[in-house]
């Protein structure tokens, strides 16, 4: 059976309706920091189960409640999220099938030695002229299939209130964001002991 995971970083307060129409039918959801805001987490939440990781800019009482990473287990894959890649503790992502995580706004999709590493992108406000993004992560036959999901949104130049959409809320698409097969599927019988599992 296929599952779509949702994964979603540096929302920074903004939830957009082209977000959730990107991310509907995908169960469950990880949001990988920069969270901004508890309405984000209860507004996905609303779709589907939410993972969360505290970022950078995730502060005040309600974040308290966030982990800085998680490890969680989807379908007998074990993935580990955290926000800042680069404070990534190599023992404590050992024996992993993806790593997920946020910070630089820049999606990007990669392998190393057989482990997906995940960045969905921005997709709160727009910063440094990169794409507005989401991802998902397909899981399915022992193998994780991620992609980049760019939504049409226009920046904002001053002449009205705020952001518009150039298509149809529907029409949330993967654009020039290859996708990535990860031959890292692990099977059910090689969990480890304290995963949590959904």
């Amino acid at each position: 059976m296929m599952r779509t995971i949702g994964v979603i970083s540096d929302t920074h307060g903004l939830l957009r309706p082209q977000v959730l129409a990107a991310l509907a039918g995908c169960d469950p959801i990880i949001h990988a920091g920069d969270v901004g805001s508890p309405d984000v987490l209860a507004r996905l939440g609303a779709l589907a189960p939410v993972h969360a990781v505290r970022g950078n800019v995730d502060h005040g009482a309600w974040s308290a409640n966030v982990s800085v990473t998680q490890r969680i287990e989807i379908d007998g894959f074990r993935i580990y999220v955290l926000h800042i890649l680069a404070e990534l503790d190599p023992q404590a992502a050992a024996n992993v099938d993806a790593v997920i995580y946020g910070h630089s706004h820049l999606p990007k999709i990669e392998t190393k030695n057989g482990t997906l590493f995940f960045n969905p992108g921005s997709a709160g406000p727009r910063r440094f002229g990169l794409p507005i993004t989401v991802g998902r992560v397909t899981a399915e036959h022992g193998k994780l299939r991620a992609e980049i999901v760019e939504l049409s949104v226009e920046h904002h130049r001053g002449r009205g209130p705020g952001l518009r959409t150039t298509r149809n809320l529907s029409e949330a698409r993967p654009a020039r964001w290859a996708k990535f097969s990860c031959p890292c599927g692990t099977p059910r019988s090689s969990r480890q002991a304290g995963d949590p599992q959904i």
